[in-house]
């Protein structure tokens, strides 16, 4: 498989056995993808999220963190 950011529409096509959007991305996410969306293209699923789900860690728990200041309340 190729090393871009996100899975090219071959590697999605070959993992759901679909053509069509609609049925890929309801067979990623039957599978455990949840990240998985419809883009401008297709679907679009992130290589770094398929990779974790594939190796059974909770590609949850790799989020990045946003530092918001906090609000003071007046």
């Amino acid at each position: 498989m190729g090393s871009s950011i996100v899975l090219s529409p071959e590697e999605i096509e070959a993992i759901t056995q679909y053509k069509a959007p609609g049925l890929q991305l309801a067979e990623l996410r039957r599978q455990g993808f949840y990240r998985a969306r419809i883009g401008r293209k297709g679907v679009v699923l992130e290589r770094g999220h398929y990779d974790a789900i594939v190796a059974g860690r909770d590609a949850a728990t790799v989020q990045k963190k946003i530092n918001l200041p906090s609000l003071k309340l007046a």
